[in-house]
Parts: structure tokens; sequence; C-alpha cells
């Protein structure tokens, strides 16, 4: 129930009944089920696949049988984050929405509006048989956030419609035509155990509180990665102390600049207060170099009880070394489109995968094929020469811009139509699943559209409440208006 009474009132119903249903990535069953039932309930043909992708027929309102059959489609799941402080485990807990000011914002981790608004608005359209539009198709797909999985097991058989309107954007009139392919490189480095003999202090070190994001549409904003500042302290101490790393970890998803960082490490306890004040002084730097992005950074450092083993020092080193000199960030601008970020990486994530094992997560994003696997290989070529094992995962195409697509044509025109100013057509550098809809069915016409939000992919996330309000009337105008056969 829309208990916190927003417009319009019929979305935001589905959106509450969504975020009570536990729906991160690679743990959709529930929504998928969730989704199969309301739709049967309606009286609507509903086809699951065997992988949980859902889709929902609706039959043209009478008279608008001449009408192309849209496809509305989303992603069942959302990004699982949390701040550090925060007890929630995303598995059975329910999404706590609260409105602050103009935004809808979740209290202390993701919202999950990523795509849960996309979906609840479709919910929304299949519930209303008021709606004046033509053959409506509904197409829910699982695990967009880790790889894209179920656009990629999709059988082409569920893409039935002529026009696939995605409802997966972020920023209310703009009118989204072509996205990044991406692909996944994971480092794992084995180790040997190594024992800390002598007089030696251990120190903890953390940075946290940093602003994150999206991995591709923020990548550009010149924020911090907690995972290379980390990793650029402990060089620095490595190359002037006797140095024992213990432990290291950072960062969480593959798809989110990561926030959180920390390692545990030792040194002769004669040197501990010039460490100390080499923290200091690196933590002074990082702030001034970052003051415009990152005003809520901390940096700590603090003793911790002795663990007595360390990762082998010359694997420790060569491990450090990759990090360091792997790259992070903008690669390339495009050429075609000014101020679109054609090709980035980002250094997601350091985890222990066993006893002796840690393991890199890297993404690399780029609207060109070929400038993706270049970036790809490159990150890759760092990750072996430090003696690493990588395996390059989850490759996905991006989709290419269709200037001449009759329902962007339409999008622009019932835009001004509302509102009375001119929407902007853009492509984003992230993943869509249209890429791989495209690859399955070459004949769909598409765009993608979306209500305003910010900070996805961490606990900042929130959602424009006015700019939903607005991006619903333009769906169901669109609708409305859809091209004929």
């Amino acid at each position: 129930m829309n208990t916190l009474h927003l417009q319009p009132e019929s979305v935001f119903d589905f959106f509450m009944q969504i975020c009570n249903i536990p729906h991160g990535s690679k743990n959709e069953a529930q929504i998928s089920a969730f989704l199969q039932n309301f739709g049967k309930e309606l009286g609507y043909e509903t086809i699951a696949d065997s992988v949980g992708n859902v889709l929902i027929k609706k039959p043209a309102y009478p008279g608008f049988e001449d009408r192309k059959t849209i496809i509305l489609q989303g992603h069942m799941d959302m990004v699982c984050d949390k701040r550090p402080d925060v007890e929630h485990d995303f598995t059975k807990d329910p999404i706590r929405p609260y409105v602050d000011g103009e935004w809808l914002k979740a209290q202390g981790t993701t919202l999950g509006a990523d795509n849960g608004i996309g979906v609840a608005a479709a919910m929304a359209v299949l519930a209303d048989k008021s709606l004046k539009h033509g053959p409506v198709n509904c197409l829910f797909t699982i695990d967009e956030e880790t790889g894209l999985t179920g656009a990629e097991a999709l059988s082409p058989e569920l893409l039935q419609g002529d026009i696939l309107v995605n409802l997966d954007s972020e920023d209310e009139g703009e009118m989204f035509i072509g996205c990044a392919g991406g692909v996944c490189n994971y480092a794992e480095f084995k180790h040997v155990w190594t024992r800390v003999a002598g007089d030696m202090f251990y120190m903890k070190v953390d940075i946290n509180n940093l602003t994150g994001g999206h991995s591709g549409d923020d990548i550009n904003k010149g924020r911090a990665n907690a995972n290379k500042l980390l990793n650029r302290f402990l060089c620095r101490v490595a190359e002037k102390y006797e140095f024992y790393l213990c432990d290291i970890s950072g960062g969480s998803l593959h798809n989110a600049i990561p926030r959180d960082a920390s390692a545990v490490f030792a040194v002769q306890s004669a040197d501990k207060e010039a460490v100390r004040v080499d923290f200091n002084v690196f933590a002074a730097e990082v702030q001034d170099e970052y003051a415009a992005t990152e005003p809520n950074m901390r940096f700590t450092l603090q003793s911790t009880d002795p663990v007595n083993r360390a990762i082998e020092p010359e694997c420790a080193r060569r491990l450090l070394k990759s990090v360091h000199a792997v790259f992070n960030g903008v690669f390339a601008m495009s050429q075609d489109v000014p101020g679109l970020v054609e090709t980035s990486s980002n250094l997601a994530s350091l985890k222990r995968t066993g006893d002796s094992v840690i393991t890199v997560t890297t993404s690399q994003r780029s609207s060109i094929e070929s400038a993706r696997d270049n970036v790809s290989d490159a990150v890759r070529a760092a990750f072996e020469l430090g003696g690493a094992q990588v395996t390059t995962k989850g490759k996905y195409p991006g989709w290419k811009p269709n200037m001449k697509s009759a329902i962007l044509k339409v999008a622009c025109e019932t835009y001004k139509e509302l509102f009375g100013t001119e929407a902007k057509i853009k492509a984003i550098h992230a993943g869509l699943e249209c890429g791989l809809f495209l690859e399955k069915a070459p004949h769909l016409d598409m765009m993608s559209f979306g209500p305003t939000m910010r900070g996805v992919h961490s606990p900042d996330e929130r959602l424009d409440i006015a700019s939903t309000e607005r991006w619903w009337r333009h769906l169901l105008l669109l609708l409305e208006k859809a091209p004929l056969k």
C-alpha cells in the first residue's frame, strides 16, 4: 500500500509492494513468482521462462488494435548495498523508503528504484484497463545488475512485439537510444602465508564514506575509488619500511565505484610513529585532491591485535604493484557524441575468496566493442604481469543509436506536447539490456527513458518524486500515440 501518499498513486503503490519483497540480484525467485501471480490474477497471458524472466501480455484497448505492439521492459533485481553501520539482510528484510524533501530515499540501504520504479510503472499499466493503447507486452528480466544474465538467457520468442521501451534510465526528459557494452575481469592472487616474527606493530587502515555511485554513469564525475586510495597508501608504506600485508578488502559490487576499503598490516614497532606521520600527510593530500567530489571521506589508522601471519611478501608486493598500475576511470571520450564517455574501467572490489586467495574484480565498459576489448586486455595484462590468474566473464554488447527510430520521434513529440520543451536525445555510458535484445531481435525499434535518480548502486540512491509523475504522464501519452502497424 502507498503509505507515503505519493503521486502517481498506482505506481508508488506497486513500488512499495516491490520494496517488501527481497529482490537482490540472483535472488529474484520471490519477485518473479509475485509478477507471475499478478499477471494471472489480471487474466492476462503470462509466460515465465526457465531462468525466471516473466512476460505478461495485455490486449489493446478497443479501437487501438491497429497500433504496433510495444514491449515495456524492466529488470526485477536491485543492487544490494548498505552503509557499514546498518544492519540489513537483503535476503529477507524489506527496503524502508522515506521522503526527504523532493526525494524518495531508503533507510541506510540502496532504494532499488533502479529498476523497481520501472517495474512498478509497467505493473500500473497492466492493472489499469481504462488506459488507451495498442497491444502491450510487459517483459521483466532477472539479474541485470550482475551480468545481464536474464536478458542473455531470454528466448527470442519472448521478445514478441515491434517496439521495445526500456524503463531503466535515470534522467527524466532524456530519451536514450544507445548504451555501452561491458565485460568483467577477475584476477586471482594465490599466496602462501608467512609467519610474522620480531618486534612488530599491527595497524588497521580504513578509508570510508566516499561518494561512490554507478561505475558507468558516474565514472566521469571525478569521484575517488576507495580501493585505489587504500592501495596507494599501502604502496607508500611498503616502499619505506619493513612491511607485512595481513589482509585487504574493499568494494563489493562490480558495477559500483567502491566507497569503503580497509587493510591490516604490520611494521617494525620502531617505525609505527613514522607510519602515522606518513598517513596524516597522505590523508591531507587526498582530501585536497578530492575536495570537490569527496567532502565526507574519512581516513582512520589505528592499532589492532596481532595476527602473527601475513601474505608472503613477494606476492603482497606483486598484488599492490598490480593494483597500483591497473587503469581506473575514463579511458576515452566519444568522438561522435560530445560529452559521452566512450570507454572506462572500474577497480570494483578486493576480496578474500579463499584462505589463500585474494580476488580483484574490475569492470570495463565501452560503446565500441573493439575499445571495450582493448581496455579489458590492458587491465588483464597488468594483473598477469603481477602473477595473477585472470578470468574474463560477462561480456555483453552495446546498443548503437538509431536516430531514425519511429518510437523516438513519437517520444519527442509527446514530450513537447506535454511540457512545452524539447526532450534531449542521448546515449548512456552504462549497461542496458537493449544491446542483447537487439542481437536476439534485430527488427526491434528501441528507446529507453525513466524518472530522475541519483546515487544509484549506493546507499545514497534517491528518486525524484516530481519527475516520476511527469515520466508517468509521458509514458501514458506515448502508449496512446504509438505508431500504427
